[in-house]
């Protein structure tokens, strides 16, 4: 049996929400840890905090890695509203996570099937697997409903 992704998927969903307050786009993220609780939040804070880096999964990355002491991540699983894009999915690779599991495909920027595969490349020393398409609706829909509000005058 697989195991569901829903409720980690679901704690992304509500860091992404999350992120409305500040203006940033709402993209959400978690790293799962090898017992299955979350060792890492994010959102994007992009806009908050001016930080180009600020993705949503560089920022749970960055707390996982503190809260487990180190950057090697093996055994963690990336949870993220939003396919990585080349940033975040090499991040991903160097952490050494075990998988990385996204909602919505990014067509403009995907770099984990989409537009790019950088998890999925041989020639990289480490490749997570990849586990797509959890909650996809709803992510799409917290996204599309953010960039209608942005475009309405």
């Amino acid at each position: 049996m697989s195991p569901s992704y829903d409720v980690p998927m679901g704690a992304a969903l509500d860091e992404g929400r999350a992120a409305l307050a500040t203006g940033d786009v709402p993209i959400g993220a978690v790293v799962v840890g090898p017992d299955g609780t979350v060792a890492g939040r994010g959102r994007n804070v992009r806009e908050a905090e001016g930080d180009p880096t600020g993705h949503a999964e560089i920022v749970a990355l960055r707390a996982a890695a503190k809260a487990t002491g180190s950057w090697r991540l093996e055994g963690c699983t990336l949870v993220v509203t939003l396919e990585p894009c080349t940033m975040c999915a090499g991040a991903a690779v160097l952490a050494r996570v075990d998988r990385v599991v996204f909602g919505a495909y990014d067509d403009k920027a995907g770099a984990v099937g989409s537009l790019w595969d950088v998890v999925r490349d041989r020639r990289l020393n480490h490749r997570p697997e990849v586990v797509a398409g959890i909650l996809a609706e709803e992510s799409t829909a917290l996204l599309e409903e953010f960039f209608r509000g942005q475009r309405t005058p």
